[in-house]
């Protein structure tokens, strides 16, 4: 879930505290910019603020301009708020996922592009499920663990299926970057270190 930090704006929090139901992100409220900059737990690339404060002051704070919204045009409806907010969090969430990196790969969840040294694979999203699934944890999947999880199979479904897909994605990588190795194969399961 996305952050949006309120600094310094408390009718603006207890608005948005109002209706915190109906929004999509979490909204996180500080009285003023040190109590903001001595929050060192906040996860600050993929967040928003929103602030009566001076951009630079924010700034500061590995805070970008793309993480500000700027309320220059005061007053506006709260629709239209909603709708700015709504806008800058699809943007940084974009952003976001145009870059994750899966050992010295580079997925673009966005373009469904795997990359490493200028070479490219294409993958389906049944592959990039599960290859951020592999990634998630370092532990060993087991088919069933994949049937259930990836497909929402039942425990007892006999089917073919993972072992198919984990075959040809492995091939597919093979192909493209000659890695045999990128998800191994062991007996407990599937796995991506």
């Amino acid at each position: 879930m996305q952050n949006v930090f309120i600094i310094n704006f408390n009718l603006l929090y207890e608005i948005l505290d109002e209706i915190k139901e109906n929004l999509s992100y979490k909204i996180i409220k500080f009285e003023n910019e040190e109590d903001f900059k001595k929050a060192t737990d906040l996860d600050l690339i993929n967040c928003l603020v929103i602030s009566k404060t001076s951009q630079k002051v924010l700034l500061n704070n590995n805070i970008t301009y793309k993480n500000i919204l700027d309320f220059n045009n005061f007053p506006l409806p709260l629709k239209k708020l909603l709708e700015l907010i709504n806008i800058k969090l699809i943007k940084l969430r974009f952003n976001h996922q145009s870059k994750i990196t899966i050992k010295e790969y580079e997925l673009n969840l966005n373009s469904k592009v795997l990359s490493k040294d200028n070479l490219n694979l294409k993958l389906t999203e049944k592959e990039i499920e599960i290859i951020l699934y592999l990634n998630n944890t370092k532990i060993k999947h087991d088919v069933v663990d994949l049937q259930k999880n990836i497909w929402g199979y039942s425990i007892n479904t006999e089917t073919h299926t993972v072992e198919t897909h984990i075959y040809r994605l492995r091939k597919k990588f093979f192909n493209s970057f000659k890695d045999k190795n990128f998800i191994t194969t062991e007996k407990n399961g599937y796995q991506i270190k």
